[in-house]
């Protein structure tokens, strides 16, 4: 079997200790909508392919299928610290942090940012999945807070976003703009006019980073990869609806620190 191919960011890789990975849709077995490596359990996809992608996947890390830990993403701002392997339970939580070796920290997106943030010195690494809803409401905050508990601290962290829409493809409307600028006038300025008068471009990577640099992350990149822009190379939810599918696969960003 040829392991799928993989993103990475010459930030974490620079990191001795530390493995991570930015999934494409391509490397697994799944087919039609899903093709190929769609790691959602949440999706429609057979059971049985979204479980050989999961082992795949975990196999690039050198670990068996339970040792990756993904939750069933919420839109939330909550994080969970990983002690030991979920197995097959799927928490409800947005982010999974670890200060535990061997233990895969990983977090599914389809157009929605994926974090990865490691502090080497502390060993300790997390992967948060971003939509607008979850950056707006602090889960950035939560999985930060909750690494610097394990001894890490936020100007040691790397932070890379990960393959997720792009400012290009992403079009909103007046009323989600309000909701940022109610929260902080100064998001103004990652809305940029759009085609109609009343249309909006949100870069949803430059919030994410705003909000990693405010929390003191200096070390910070997105990997500027636009997930609706790229068929070829990954799922997107926001492309399926205007295609009028009933479904899409899920990408997987994941990290790890070594044994």
């Amino acid at each position: 079997m040829t392991a799928p191919p993989i993103l990475t960011s010459p930030l974490l890789a620079a990191i001795p200790g530390v493995r991570h990975a930015f999934f494409t849709r391509n490397g697994g077995v799944s087919t039609g909508l899903y093709g190929s490596l769609n790691v959602g359990r949440g999706s429609r996809d057979r059971s049985v392919d979204v479980a050989e992608n999961r082992r795949r996947a975990a196999a690039t890390f050198g670990r068996e299928v339970w040792a990756l830990n993904t939750c069933h993403q919420i839109h939330s701002n909550e994080v969970i610290v990983a002690e030991a392997p979920f197995g097959a339970d799927r928490p409800q939580a947005d982010g999974v942090v670890t200060d535990k070796a061997g233990l895969i920290c990983g977090a599914l997106a389809a157009d929605c940012a994926p974090i990865l943030i490691a502090d080497g010195e502390a060993r300790v690494v997390g992967a948060v999945h971003a939509g607008w809803r979850g950056a707006l409401g602090g889960v950035i905050e939560s999985a930060v807070t909750a690494m610097t508990k394990l001894g890490a601290a936020p100007g040691r962290m790397v932070a890379v976003v990960g393959p997720c829409i792009g400012p290009a493809s992403y079009e909103v409307g007046a009323e989600f703009k309000a909701q940022f600028v109610a929260n902080s006038r100064d998001n103004d300025r990652f809305f940029t006019p759009g085609v109609a008068s009343d249309k909006y471009q949100f870069d949803l990577p430059a919030f994410a980073l705003s909000r990693l640099g405010a929390l003191g992350i200096d070390t910070r990149a997105w990997i500027g990869r636009d997930t609706c822009a790229e068929p070829d190379a990954f799922f997107s939810n926001r492309r399926a609806l205007h295609r009028g599918e009933d479904d899409y696969g899920r990408l997987l960003s994941a990290i790890m620190l070594e044994v």
